[in-house]
């Protein structure tokens, strides 16, 4: 089958896993012409070389801006209006070349990337989403979960609602599982890496520290405070101030840091969490200000007992966590070690009714953690 997959680049999470994806249905033998913006273009036109069967196209993508660990919603706006006109000139130029090339796709697979979706619902072509911001606006969260979620909630529920609308259906990665609430919708378990598949949990003295902007200058100062020792990752130098390890980009570096640390503390996003909690290490979350995917994540971190989250880095709480880590780790032990086998099942599923022309399934076959419900009578929710 011809496949166009659209790959976010804001973050590396999104191609990390689309990595996954794409060796997947290139090994099965489809042809796929991805279109990917930002790093992400880089880092899969690196790895896929080996391929015959894809061919990779640069396209221009949203991007985000951040002051300390806050998204900078003005300073975004800004500039990605400013690199519009530009952006768009590039986007309708990939376009043409898709459109000349004479590669006509049969189905469009979106990781949150707006081009290839449109591409799809301008073509009247199937579109299956596979990202975990769906999560947002998919299921059903307790009120627990939501308690003062008020208008960062309400705008990344519209955001993602408006993303990726009416698609064939939708597979959303999570490591927890709330009841949906619209059709056309499948939970499964997040896409890990090879390597993290195969990693083996050792626990050690030392706590895994990952910061997703080097602008949050109080870090370091903080943790001298406390009696542990930290590896910290993403400050953008490296060195040694009293017990904080100041360390390099390096993935394999990074990885076996993660499999090895007493605990973690990071953000909010999806990739990392969900690492952790693959590789059962207990983890503190500080999501981004204004980023409510992040938060949610974390909210159900702590409901889960995996971990604890706040929405500022503080003294205090982060001493809380690391006395009661033992819990945290007695309470990841309950969490299944799964590996990409069930993504992969519902997606060859999905590519075989596209081939068969069938129409959207309302749930799948094939085994997942969380599917819509069947129920007598009409669905709670819009389809969309």
């Amino acid at each position: 089958m011809r496949i166009l997959y659209g790959v976010v680049g804001e973050g590396m999470g999104h191609a990390t896993r689309s990595h996954v994806v794409l060796e997947h249905v290139l090994r099965a033998g489809h042809e796929v012409r991805v279109v990917v913006s930002g790093r992400a273009h880089r880092f899969l036109s690196e790895r896929l070389t080996g391929y015959a069967n894809v061919s990779i196209e640069e396209i221009h993508g949203l991007t985000l801006s951040y002051f300390g660990n806050s998204l900078d919603r003005s300073k975004s706006l800004f500039e990605n209006l400013r690199k519009a006109p530009k952006g768009l000139r590039k986007n309708v130029k990939v376009y043409q070349r898709v459109a000349e090339s004479g590669f006509i796709p049969e189905l469009v697979i979106s990781d949150f990337e707006s081009w290839a979706a449109l591409y799809g619902l301008n073509h009247r072509l199937p579109v299956v989403s596979i990202d975990n911001m769906q999560i947002i606006n998919r299921a059903r969260h307790d009120e627990d979960v939501t308690t003062g979620k008020g208008f960062d909630f309400d705008l990344a529920r519209l955001a993602v609602k408006i993303k990726m609308p009416g698609a064939f259906h939708y597979l959303v990665t999570s490591f927890f599982f709330p009841e949906l609430r619209k059709k056309y919708t499948t939970l499964v378990p997040p896409i890990l890496r090879p390597e993290v598949i195969a990693a083996k949990r050792e626990p050690g003295a030392h706590v895994l520290v990952y910061q997703t902007t080097p602008t949050n200058q109080s870090l370091v100062p903080t943790l001298n405070k406390l009696p542990y020792r930290f590896r910290v990752y993403g400050m953008g130098r490296e060195g040694q101030e009293g017990n904080v390890t100041m360390c390099g980009f390096s993935e394999t570096g990074f990885l076996d840091d993660l499999r090895t640390a007493r605990a973690v503390i990071a953000g909010g996003g999806f990739s990392l969490l969900s690492e952790a909690v693959s590789l059962k290490v207990p983890l503190f979350s500080i999501p981004v200000a204004h980023q409510y995917e992040q938060e949610l994540n974390a909210r159900y971190l702590e409901k889960l007992g995996y971990g604890a989250w706040a929405r500022q880095l503080e003294l205090e709480p982060i001493q809380q966590f690391l006395e009661r880590v033992d819990v945290y780790q007695d309470h990841l032990q309950s969490y299944p070690s799964r590996d990409n086998s069930i993504l992969f099942a519902c997606v060859d599923e999905l590519i075989e009714r596209v081939a068969r022309g069938e129409p959207r399934p309302l749930r799948l076959d094939a085994e997942a953690p969380g599917k819509f419900p069947i129920v007598a009578g009409p669905a709670p929710e819009p389809s969309t």
